[in-house]
């Protein structure tokens, strides 16, 4: 007797979707507890979704590009069913139609990416034609009335809205069943172009700084796609560094105390597969501090005249994986020690390079930090992460002469680099809140106060 179970996306956190990147499994494809089913890509990472239970996959509700949410059905699962010849043969049908559905949906979404770059080319070409160009948006437009909470639009369509800084979800669509068609993008465009006063839109247009040369004149050269991570959180790199005031404040540290108790402290653990970074000890120094400056633990709220001021400390750490930059955060600092926030780290490091990191270990953060201490480098500018207003950056320590009072004397001194949005922090509070950090450090002792 077969048990047929749906499989559905579980929990994703804050994100309304994500997309399916790939498919890895197959229907008749005998599956146990915890094998990966779909990969699945937000801005921020990719990871793989695993099954719940044992079981023969029955049918297919997905495909490679479709746009899901939590509790979309994925695929059913038949529990009890064997796995053989004559089981798989009544699935063949459907799998076909899978396969067909697959054709067709590629067809209609390169359709839809042809018709979106030539409306593109329009507007550009209208846009370099008029004395006052056409505006871009770093913020997505609106409108006042009646947005659509589930707006349904092909990826194209998507990609379309987003290069246009329109939120699809404040367009009512005139496809059928309401879905978004590119007409319905284009009317929302020049309605809100017309209620723009000349003038008023001060953020520059980036997209006359494309690259169009032909390199290829002055010799051979290779095409390479960017990464999936690169191509989503390239957009929002750039949106952070056009739509936040930064500044980057620059200090050292000297760290030639802590770090001999470092040492100290890992000879006598013994642990060799587990030794204590400097990682954790500038983590909980940064707690402190956004303790005593919570204006760094805070976001600008959406109508950029009130401030969010967090009563938790969630930090973000940057992870270098093959696939480009991951930001695990690690949750409630200040209720950690040292030792647990050193464990903590390594386990999410592992998941974010191994892809098996969940989402809601990306989320949440009040403040990042950057380090290229074990690449090298004296000091950098690291991009705000928003919503946070702060990050701090960490280059490679070096022992430099430091004067005592008396005589030069040898010391290991840390770069630090902290960039921060000036409409919410301003130079001298970002020189306090440095100089209490280098405090910190110099004497953990304070950590204990």
């Amino acid at each position: 007797m077969s048990n047929v179970t749906s499989v559905t996306l579980p929990d994703i956190g804050d994100y309304k979707s994500v997309e399916v990147i790939e498919i890895l499994a197959s229907i008749g494809q005998s599956i146990n507890k915890d094998d990966s089913l779909i990969t699945i890509e937000s801005e921020k990472a990719s990871m793989d979704i695993p099954s719940p239970h044992d079981g023969t996959v029955v049918e297919l509700r997905v495909s490679v590009g479709d746009e899901i949410s939590e509790g979309s059905l994925i695929l059913l699962l038949d529990s009890n069913q064997s796995v053989d010849n004559q089981n798989v043969e009544p699935n063949s049908k459907p799998k076909e139609s899978v396969e067909q559905s697959k054709k067709s949906s590629l067809n209609k979404t390169i359709e839809v990416v042809n018709e979106s770059n030539d409306v593109i080319k329009e507007f550009n070409e209208k846009a370099s034609s008029q004395k006052d160009p056409i505006p871009t948006f770093s913020k997505p437009l609106v409108t006042q009335q009646n947005a659509n909470i589930h707006s349904h639009a092909s990826p194209a369509i998507r990609r379309f809205g987003r290069e246009l800084g329109v939120e699809l979800e404040r367009i009512t669509g005139t496809g059928r069943k309401g879905r978004i068609l590119k007409s319905d993008v284009e009317q929302f465009v020049k309605k809100q172009l017309s209620k723009t006063p000349n003038g008023s839109i001060k953020k520059p247009d980036i997209s006359a700084e494309k690259i169009t040369v032909d390199f290829s004149q002055w010799g051979s050269i290779e095409i390479k796609p960017l990464s999936r991570i690169q191509k989503r959180s390239g957009p929002r790199l750039l949106n952070a560094w056009i739509g936040i005031p930064h500044v980057t404040n620059h200090e050292e540290v000297d760290i030639t105390d802590l770090e001999d108790f470092r040492k100290t402290y890992d000879q006598e653990d013994g642990n060799k597969d587990f030794q204590i970074t400097l990682l954790p000890f500038l983590m909980k120094a940064i707690a402190v501090a956004l303790n005593a400056f919570p204006q760094f633990n805070s976001s600008l709220a959406a109508n950029e005249t009130d401030l969010i001021l967090k009563k938790y400390i969630n930090i973000g750490v940057a992870v270098d994986t093959q696939n480009g930059l991951i930001v695990p955060v690690i949750k409630d600092i200040d209720k950690k020690n040292v030792r647990n926030l050193a464990a903590e780290i390594l386990e999410l490091s592992a998941q974010a390079r191994g892809g098996k990191i969940k989402l809601e270990d990306l989320q949440g953060g009040c403040f990042t930090i950057s380090n290229l201490g074990g690449i090298g480098g004296r000091s950098f500018t690291p991009i705000v992460n928003p919503p946070e207003v702060a990050i701090l950056g960490v280059s490679r320590a070096k022992i430099m002469p430091e004067w005592n009072g008396n005589e030069f004397k040898p010391r290991l001194m840390l770069p630090l680099d902290l960039s921060y949005d000036h409409r919410v922090i301003d130079g001298a509070s970002a020189a306090r809140f440095l100089a209490f950090l280098k405090k910190s450090l110099e004497d953990i002792r304070r950590l204990l106060l």
